[in-house]
């Protein structure tokens, strides 16, 4: 499974409507099962900080487990990690099972930032 990360800039409702679309096209070209946007290059590494990035990488390494035993790992803060792992879990990119370890279901998260013409 592949989830794909990218910037959607914001435009009207049916703008966004067919980004959407467009959006969903573009992720089934590149096979991607989970597609996100953010409006903007700021508010996606607010989001996704390079902390939150790692423990991505760090929880794919060592595969499903609490979020203490994932503190543990990566030797942070209990509490921060907790944090992390709620946020990328609101954001779809870390699942949590039914007796509470977290994982992340992709094999690759792709991030593209598209650089955009400015107006003259």
């Amino acid at each position: 499974m592949k989830a794909i990360i990218e910037i959607a800039p914001r435009g009207s409702v049916f703008k966004a409507a067919r980004g959407q679309l467009k959006a969903a096209e573009a992720s089934a070209k590149l096979g991607a099962d989970y597609h996100l946007s953010f409006e903007s290059a700021r508010t996606l590494f607010a989001e996704l900080t390079p902390a939150r990035i790692d423990l991505l990488e760090a929880l794919r390494r060592c595969g499903p487990c609490s979020v203490y035993a994932l503190a543990k790992a990566v030797a942070r803060n209990y509490s921060n990690i907790h944090t992390d792992i709620g946020k990328l879990e609101e954001h779809g990119l870390v699942r949590r099972t039914p007796d509470d370890t977290v994982f992340v279901p992709f094999e690759s998260v792709e991030i593209h930032l598209a650089l955009f013409k400015q107006a003259a």
